[in-house]
């Protein structure tokens, strides 16, 4: 009874967020208190370190390095350059926006940051060039998605947190990671170029002639803030790695163990302050609260699941009910419908994650596999107008009429593709692996 009580609270959270655009966290957060305290008997005390300070932490710290490359106009102005860099090949135009959008999200902006600032600048390259606002939507929500899977990115480093908050090693999440980026970059790639030799796309714009200014050049800040930001991620990524290589050296495994994302970015954005790269009081106003409180609040709710066997009920259920090799295929469904309406850093992750250990070890299949098909299916319908993602680029959109006619594109076209790539692929790689 309370394990059908607790499933309900997080459909209804879902509804309820949807519904009156408040936080789904804060939703989660009181169902915790109310079901955990009121239906379970726990304390308050044991309601409240249900609260992920770890998750909570890394992103705080992580976000709070990366915004001095916002709000100082670094990331803009990179996008600037390397938009100016394809003026030339026009038909070619989604990979460069493509492109820029991994390799800004990658360098720590995050996924709806991304789309804040390239999403208005692609729908009015497609204005101006006659590229289809489709594959203009596309291209920007994929590589944006795509960059922040990165492992010293964003979304990359909730992913390593909430595997390693329901039992797997730091290590191995860190493969994982790993295996997600890479099956995310590489989607968008067939997707896109399926797009434009396979469309009228290539036709449409293959004589089309658009202007974009000369850049104007970095600045020492913007110059600064590159360099550390790459020596960040460079100090992240490479002790990791090196333990992988070589994992009986004790010199790399002592540094590899005192490696911690979350102090790092700390450490460095106390170098950014102290090198006067941005305003600490816009740096803090600028982290993404509404993520935080989206994942913790519902992080919290999961726990309480948890303790409540409802994690277990549900694996025992998947394990019985749905033969095992198309286990990997189904969850990646799920993350996709769950997707259409919901977060997938705030709500799916922290749903579905939890159940893939269990489900792993009872029916003999790789964890891996069910990790990187979960993040496949949900970032498949981001693009989805219900999703927050798509909501970000209807809102980019200059004017009522574009928005009205990208809004049942989005909703039949864009997000239907993505739901066939993502079905095709975790088809393949639940049979071919």
């Amino acid at each position: 009874m309370i394990s059908l009580l607790v499933v309900g609270s997080i459909v209804l959270a879902i509804i309820l967020g949807y519904k009156t655009r408040i936080n789904i966290g804060l939703f989660a957060i009181a169902f915790a208190y109310l079901i955990g305290c009121f239906g379970m008997g726990l304390s308050p005390t044991a309601i409240i370190k249900m609260w992920p300070l770890k998750i909570f932490f890394i992103i705080f710290s992580v976000s709070l390095f990366y915004s001095f490359a916002t709000i100082n106009g670094t990331l803009e102005k990179l996008a600037e350059h390397l938009m100016y860099r394809c003026r030339n090949v026009p038909h070619l135009l989604p990979y460069a926006i493509f492109a820029t959008s991994t390799l800004i999200s990658g360098l720590g902006a995050g996924y709806y940051t991304v789309l804040a600032f390239m999403a208005p600048i692609t729908l009015l390259l497609c204005q101006r060039t006659g590229m289809s606002m489709i594959i203009g939507a596309m291209s920007v929500s994929y590589g944006a998605l795509a960059g922040a899977n990165f492992m010293s990115s964003q979304s990359g480093i909730i992913f390593q947190g909430i595997m390693m908050n329901v039992g797997i090693s730091t290590e191995q999440a860190f493969i994982n990671s790993i295996g997600i980026f890479i099956s995310t970059a590489i989607i968008p790639v067939l997707v896109i170029t399926s797009l434009i030799f396979f469309t009228k796309h290539r036709h449409n714009m293959q004589h089309s002639a658009f202007n974009i200014e000369v850049p104007t050049p970095f600045t020492r800040e913007q110059k600064t803030t590159l360099w550390l930001t790459i020596i960040m991620m460079a100090l992240v990524l490479l002790a990791p790695i090196a333990h992988l290589i070589a994992p009986h050296n004790d010199t790399i495994a002592f540094i590899n163990s005192k490696m911690n994302i979350g102090l790092i970015a700390s450490l460095f954005s106390v170098i950014a302050l102290l090198l006067k790269l941005g305003d600490e009081r816009k740096a803090i106003a600028s982290l993404p609260w509404g993520t935080l409180i989206m994942i913790c609040g519902v992080g919290m709710l999961i726990s309480v699941a948890i303790k409540a066997g409802t994690i277990n009920l549900l694996a025992s259920w998947i394990g019985t009910s749905i033969p095992s090799y198309l286990v990997p295929v189904a969850f990646g469904v799920v993350a996709a419908f769950m997707s259409l309406f919901a977060s997938t850093l705030g709500v799916v992750t922290p749903a579905l994650f939890p159940i893939v250990p269990s489900i792993a070890q009872s029916l003999s299949i790789d964890p891996m596999m069910l990790f990187i098909c979960i993040i496949v299916g949900a970032q498949a319908t981001a693009i989805s107008p219900f999703s927050s993602g798509g909501s970000l680029i209807l809102g980019a959109c200059p004017n009522e009429k574009s928005r009205s006619k990208l809004f049942p594109q989005l909703l039949f076209r864009a997000a239907p593709i993505g739901f066939i790539a993502a079905l095709t692929y975790n088809l393949v790689i639940t049979f071919a692996i």
